[in-house]
């Protein structure tokens, strides 16, 4: 979360409220979720990534998501889902 606070910071306060509705968030939202540790969803750490034009990348908000995985599965959603049902089915 250090990373998003730092670039929250560097961003004007127009900016910044432009940069939290592009995630579909707000800036109080971000910086609660920071001051308290919070696990952002994946979604929204992908989002901050895309907005952020990756300075702010989904690993540095959550380490402990398989982001290679969830990169494959929104390229091609239908492999994706055959992989997981054969881990499953393992």
């Amino acid at each position: 979360m250090d990373k998003l606070r730092a670039y929250l910071n560097s961003l004007s306060p127009e900016d910044r409220e432009a940069f939290a509705k592009r995630c579909g968030a707000t800036v109080g939202y971000l910086r609660k979720a920071m001051s308290v540790g919070q696990q952002l969803g994946e979604g929204l750490c992908l989002r901050i990534g895309i907005e952020s034009m990756g300075n702010v990348q989904p690993e540095d908000l959550r380490p402990d998501v398989d982001w290679q995985y969830m990169r494959a599965a929104l390229a091609n959603p239908a492999q994706a889902a055959t992989e997981n049902v054969a881990v499953q089915g393992a």
